[in-house]
């Protein structure tokens, strides 16, 4: 008969996304893992079959949680273009116990030029991302807050490369000052 699990899965998943986040996926050993989950590597590889599986699920969560709390900002009351300054800072003001940087974008670098499997993850979250997003600002052009004479995709996009270049900006050591004109910016250019 197989024992119970003695632990949290959920809680396993989000201690490896930190890992993962950290330190990327490479550099991530099994004995990271372990210290992060507080789980033996036996635990580890019966629960998630292997490193890219849990790393897989760390990734999906990481997105949901992520988008979940996007989404619920843009479907706010605030005004389109408010709603784009609250996203570019929340990229300016990111917790400091948040890791540096975003595990999207570290792994688009890292695991999708290499990884189907990642980048068909990492495509549909863009997609999602970047439909929201245009849905926002498209209703900022028809408002007149968004220059009209700019198509609303192509400024999602501006938006989301905006934002991962801050959060690599951020990784770098870029300071908060340098990030806050970058949002400014941002913002001017919509």
């Amino acid at each position: 008969m197989a024992r119970p699990r003695q632990f949290d899965e959920e809680r396993a998943v989000d201690a490896a996304m930190r890992a993962f986040w950290t330190a990327g996926y490479e550099a991530t050993s099994t004995q990271d893992l372990c210290d992060a989950t507080g789980l033996g590597r036996s635990s580890i590889y019966n629960t998630f079959t292997s490193k890219h599986d849990l790393f897989e699920r760390a990734l999906r969560r990481y997105m949901t949680t992520k988008n979940t709390a996007t989404f619920a900002m843009l479907d706010g009351d605030e005004s389109p273009k408010g709603k784009m300054q609250t996203l570019l800072q929340q990229v300016v003001d990111a917790p400091e116990d948040d890791p540096l940087g975003c595990l999207v974008v570290n792994s688009m670098i890292e695991l999708a030029p290499r990884d189907p499997e990642v980048a068909a993850a990492l495509r549909d979250d863009q997609k999602l991302r970047l439909t929201a997003l245009t849905q926002v600002l498209e209703s900022g052009r028809r408002a007149g807050e968004i220059d009209k004479a700019k198509d609303a995709r192509e400024l999602a996009h501006f938006i989301n490369a905006t934002i991962a270049g801050m959060r690599v900006a951020a990784r770098g050591g870029v300071g908060r000052d340098a990030l806050q004109a970058i949002a400014a910016t941002a913002l001017n250019a919509l």
